[in-house]
């Protein structure tokens, strides 16, 4: 084998020197090609899907040649942690994504995905969307699908159901598994529950991929849980949007980290990944105790209308504010609640007193179940330090997600992460604030991911590899979203080649849809 791959390089070399033609040459841009090296003055050519020839092209000719003098030109954007689910399907052009340059993202986060990955992936390819998709086959729709969302431990008998739903997601192409344990139902799973699914997965050369347990005072525990699982069910982790939260645990990255650096010197391949922001997006449910969510919306409402459980809900609501050292709310906006669109933008605190109600915690407390009554909302809770922020930014083995879906431009208050994480990093945390070099920065957006969740063939400015590619000016690069206003596009990327096909050129997104489903063939 190793005898035909050098005799068709050394063909190809030769080809190359006599000239040869490619669809696309991208001539006079700065590559870097993804390992972290500096960059290079370096011609890329382009032919159906793949890369086919780097270097000094001036023998070749391309069918078109883009010419990206005084513009970087780099691997596209791997988000290792979005929400995309159906939506790819309903809005296939995915363009949040799309102008911050990203390519590829990995979906099925924080515990939940579809049941069916075979399916998914099928009607992903015959739709077409515009970016590629891998999966995570989701814990928490693993668990309802054999216990609905029951708060207890499973019977010996349901561990073995779910291993085979694990089994077969893994067979249809799951690149790992991810558990959100502060979701229902996964909450009520013990360790050893997603240890016994994590060696499943690991058996079939998947990822494991957590939203931990906790990410507030008891940050440490769950980081520590997540490890083990590695380290027990022998298998890569990820943690997912690696963050300390709550005003009162600000400064603790200096404590978090460290337990990371200290799992790798044991030989448990744990990574990270972060969104660049100092808030963080998820339900407004995430305010009330676990137990009161579990066994569906019946149990929850007839729950709710127990005026001494109404009474314990409420006190455990004020009591995450009282810890963080606040008196109100204020912190928890609303970006999307559907029973009533205008409080889209506004705080617990802002909706409680236009409501005509006291301005006081009780009755903030009051709101937030009468909301959750409502069907809930889709929240953004102001709760993280930006020195965290940078302090987490620093660590090598730290990758960079949006956690968002695919955005319906102009509707709702989405957090901002959804259209401008890469853009941020680039132009905030490297150009603006020097945190991390421009080519490190670049590293952790395509060679890293594509290396931790085993997406071959990309990640990389190699000859061989998937046309995956952006050129953006490092002058320009900048996120334009902002949590009053977000829904605008970043700025700065020019040109997003995804497998091989053109998707946004001269800054402005066509109709491309070239993007494929991703599956894992490590099994």
């Amino acid at each position: 084998m190793k005898k035909i791959i050098l005799i068709a390089l050394t063909f190809l070399s030769i080809l190359n020197s006599h000239g040869q033609t490619a669809d696309y040459i991208i001539r006079n841009g700065k590559l870097i090609d993804g390992m972290g090296n500096q960059w290079q003055y370096k011609d890329v050519a382009i032919t159906k899907d793949k890369i086919v020839a780097i270097g000094n092209l001036q023998n070749w000719k391309g069918t078109r040649e883009i010419d990206a003098k005084g513009f970087i030109i780099s691997p596209g954007f791997i988000d290792v942690h979005g929400h995309i689910e159906n939506a790819a399907i309903r809005n296939p052009l995915a363009s949040n994504f799309i102008y911050d340059g990203v390519t590829t993202v990995i979906t099925g986060n924080c515990g939940g995905s579809m049941e069916s990955l075979k399916k998914y992936f099928n009607t992903i390819d015959s739709v077409g969307v515009a970016i590629n998709i891998a999966s995570l086959i989701g814990h928490n729709t693993i668990r309802k699908q054999v216990m609905g969302t029951a708060n207890r431990n499973a019977t010996e008998q349901e561990l073995m159901q779910m291993e085979q739903l694990a089994q077969q997601a893994m067979k249809d192409g799951a690149a790992g598994m991810s558990t959100g344990l502060i979701y229902i139902p996964g909450t009520y799973a013990p360790t050893s529950e997603i240890v016994r699914l994590a060696k499943v997965v690991s058996n079939n050369g998947g990822v494991y991929s957590s939203h931990i347990r906790y990410e507030e005072d008891k940050v440490v525990d769950a980081i520590n849980e997540a490890i083990n699982i590695g380290r027990e069910a022998n298998i890569p982790v990820e943690i997912s949007h690696f963050k300390v939260s709550g005003q009162n645990n600000w400064g603790r990255s200096k404590e978090t980290i460290p337990l990371i650096v200290n799992a790798r010197k044991e030989g448990i391949d744990v990574t990270i990944d972060q969104y660049p922001y100092t808030a963080s997006s998820t339900q407004l449910s995430v305010l009330l105790p676990d137990w009161v969510l579990s066994d569906g919306q019946d149990s929850i409402m007839s729950r709710l209308k127990n005026s001494s459980i109404r009474k314990k809900v409420a006190a455990h609501s004020m009591g995450i504010i009282k810890k963080r050292g606040l008196k109100h709310f204020s912190y928890a906006v609303v970006a999307n609640y559907s029973a009533d669109s205008t409080y889209n933008g506004k705080s617990i605190e802002e909706i409680n007193i236009l409501r005509g109600n006291k301005n006081n915690a009780k009755q903030e407390a009051e709101t937030i179940i009468q909301m959750i009554e409502k069907g809930g909302a889709q929240m953004i809770y102001h709760g993280m330090s930006e020195e965290d922020v940078k302090t987490i930014m620093k660590y090598p083995f730290n990758m960079f997600a949006s956690d968002a879906g695919i955005v319906n431009f102009g509707s709702g208050m989405p957090h901002p992460r959804a259209y401008g994480t890469n853009a941020r990093v680039l132009g905030r945390y490297v150009k603006t604030l020097g945190v991390i070099s421009l080519e490190e920065a670049i590293r952790r957006m395509t060679s890293l991911p594509a290396q931790k969740f085993n997406l071959r063939n990309r990640g990389l400015i190699k000859e061989g590899y998937f046309a995956d590619i952006v050129i953006f000016d490092e002058d320009e690069i900048s996120d334009a979203s902002e949590y009053n206003q977000p829904h605008q596009y970043s700025k700065g990327i020019k040109y997003v080649w995804v497998n091989g096909a053109l998707s946004i050129e001269n800054g402005v997104q066509n109709k491309a849809r070239k993007g494929i489903a991703i599956r894992n063939e490590n099994n």
